[in-house]
């Protein structure tokens, strides 16, 4: 594998890791309600640990930013070990959390990946990858009309406010545009569930929703990765209240891939209101 294509490959790896931390990142409060939030996860892939996450979020009421650090141990040829942070800020309103900035820097020995978009109004409105990635045959190529009514960041698309914890917070769909890859998320409920171990950063009722992937543009077709997502019924998250401020968090993320099983866990938080 040249160095070209093997960037490319570590790259959208990271993406996926990067993305299951996404999922992690939905911290803000329900009613446009002040809070700062502190968390920490753990990723590990077919039982190896291959990094940990540092979630910041802050929420103002009428706009929020949230930041992830992300310090990769890699793992062989599927993800290099490095450094990697997202930075998103956007604005707030009755119906949800819209990214107006998104930021991913990636740092390796293969090199640094610099990845920018810009939001408003639900469309994308610039994005650009640092250097760009080499070009190949089997890409989808992303369409503007792709990128157009409802398209949020990876971060603020899994910002969940719901007047009751229950299952009514699985129904929703997501239309998702990392910069690299533009994609729609279709969640519904699984189960109730209580969350017991003590070596996690929460115990209590959790809700498990299942997630249907749909790949749109920006992938490869010859992916097999993509393909296995796009055919699994093993993408599931599990969500726990945010204290009493009526938010549901991620506590659990669990990605069933060829690979092996992208686990995503938490491991503490700390809540201000």
């Amino acid at each position: 594998m040249n160095a070209a294509r093997r960037q490319n490959r570590q790259v959208r790896n990271w993406g996926a890791v990067m993305l299951a931390g996404a999922l992690l990142a939905a911290t803000p409060a329900a009613h446009a309600e002040n809070v700062d939030a502190k968390a920490q996860y753990v990723v590990s892939l077919a039982g190896n640990i291959v990094a940990q996450l540092n979630v910041d979020l802050n929420n103002g009421g009428a706009d929020y930013g949230v930041d992830i650090e992300a310090r990769v141990a890699g793992l062989g040829q599927l993800v290099a070990s490095g450094t990697a942070s997202v930075k998103v800020t956007g604005a707030t309103s009755s119906s949800g959390y819209s990214g107006q900035s998104f930021s991913l820097t990636t740092r390796t020995d293969q090199g640094t990946t610099q990845v920018s978009v810009a939001y408003a109004g639900g469309n994308v409105t610039s994005f650009k990858i640092d250097p760009p990635l080499p070009p190949r045959y089997d890409l989808v190529p992303v369409e503007r009309s792709q990128l157009t009514g409802g398209v949020n960041d990876g971060i603020s698309a899994f910002i969940l406010k719901s007047a009751s914890f229950d299952r009514s917070l699985c129904n929703r769909r997501l239309h998702v545009f990392t910069g690299f890859e533009r994609f729609d998320l279709d969640l519904r409920f699984a189960a109730e569930e209580t969350a017991t171990s003590t070596r996690t950063g929460y115990q209590g009722p959790v809700v498990l929703c299942q997630i249907d992937y749909t790949p749109i543009s920006g992938h490869y077709e010859t992916s097999e990765i993509t393909a296995y997502l796009a055919d699994s019924d093993r993408i599931l998250i599990w969500y726990a209240p945010l204290g009493d401020s009526g938010t549901a968090i991620p506590y659990r993320v669990l990605i069933g891939t060829a690979m092996g099983d992208l686990s995503v866990v938490l491991t503490s938080l700390t809540v201000t209101q």
